[in-house]
């Protein structure tokens, strides 16, 4: 199935991702972790009537419909989790599913997800040592099961992405992670900037000069032929036009380490830098739906906009004034108002919102000075 972010979509009439957290249960305790996850299903978690009439909003967006990216918690602490993949593949949209790393994840979890055509699957990989990773996840042994999870599924064809999340903690590991999840057989690698939400609140996260390094580390393994995405870091897509320009690499040891790194352990780079320039952001191209029905910007922005159990998903979407302003550069403030990538990048708005209770103001995370 062609993904939706492949073709031309107005982003004021439908979103290319509808992500929904279908519980916020899980076995894990990441530190990191946006949800607060616990071991049981929330009161008010969506059942599953309510959870088919969800997806079938998602549908009512029109063709091409936006993908569905079944998220956590963990969707397979939810008994029906397979059950709503069948029903929402049977209706012709494309599936994601953002699983844990638990007993859970089995080589039958696995195997189900590829009979049901689930389109891609991913899994954290947050250390290039199980001595990073499993700190983080609270669990010792989650490192080596997440590498086998991605083997598992490559072998029996199922498409895996791996998530990694930038920290101080494993910020200078980066090369060593592109080259796990390389070689384990992954289809794509999504870098995610932390922003300051739920269990993220407590650590401290990279400051901009290291998230500018690191973006440019990112632009340099666009060339080693699998796919290199951001989450929360839409000024990659700056940094990538900037260099694309002709701007020079950085000079900050950060940088010089990973770059140097990469080229260790993946040779000179065979390809062309491949990036494909989708401005979306929060609330733009993407909407969050909680385990209760609350309908965000995105998991980092808790700005609640409505409820699907109440309220039409395409109506929040395309009306909700909110997401009307969030969609419009000339709503920002400071330097994200006027600068010249704001097309294409438009800064952070959960980080925004995070730092100064704000998502107008302009991403702390970027030290990019308009000209």
């Amino acid at each position: 199935m062609q993904p939706p972010w492949t073709q031309s979509i107005d982003f004021s009439k439908k979103p290319i991702f509808v992500c929904w957290e279908t519980t916020k249960s899980c076995l894990l305790a990441c530190r990191h972790c946006r949800a607060r996850a616990i071991r049981r299903s929330l009161p008010g978690e969506l059942d599953h009537q309510t959870g088919l009439r969800l997806i079938d909003q998602v549908r009512e967006f029109g063709e091409p419909y936006p993908a569905l990216l079944l998220t956590g918690g963990d969707p397979l602490m939810r008994q029906d989790a397979m059950d709503l993949i069948e029903y929402a593949k049977g209706k012709g949209i494309y599936v994601a599913v953002a699983a844990s790393v638990t007993p859970l994840l089995t080589v039958d979890a696995l195997r189900r997800m590829k009979e049901l055509d689930v389109d891609i699957a991913s899994v954290s990989l947050d250390g290039a040592t199980p001595e990073t990773h499993d700190a983080l996840r609270g669990v010792p042994g989650t490192w080596a099961a997440t590498i086998r999870a991605v083997r598992d599924a490559k072998s029996l064809g199922l498409r895996m992405q791996v998530n990694t999340t930038v920290m101080k903690s494993n910020i200078w590991e980066l090369a060593d992670i592109f080259h796990i999840v390389k070689e384990a057989g992954a289809v794509a690698w999504e870098v995610f900037f932390l922003v300051k939400t739920g269990r993220g609140a407590s650590l401290e996260d990279p400051g901009p000069a290291e998230c500018e390094e690191v973006m440019h580390f990112l632009y340099e393994a666009t060339r080693y032929g699998i796919p290199v995405r951001t989450s929360e870091g839409p000024q990659f897509r700056r940094v990538y036009m900037q260099r694309q320009k002709g701007m020079g690499a950085p000079k900050g040891r950060l940088y010089a380490h990973l770059a140097g790194r990469l080229r260790e352990l993946e040779g000179e780079p065979s390809g062309a830098p491949a990036l494909r320039l989708n401005a979306t952001g929060d609330g733009k191209g993407v909407i969050f739906v909680g385990h209760d029905g609350e309908v965000y910007p995105s998991g980092f922005l808790p700005v609640s906009l409505g409820n699907v159990t109440k309220e039409s998903l395409v109506d929040i979407y395309t009306s909700h004034p909110t997401l009307v302003g969030l969609r419009d550069p000339s709503k920002l403030e400071g330097n994200c108002r006027i600068c010249d990538y704001g097309n294409i990048c438009g800064g952070s708005r959960s980080r925004a919102y995070a730092e100064y209770n704000d998502a107008f103001q302009s991403d702390p995370a970027c030290p990019y000075i308009p000209a």
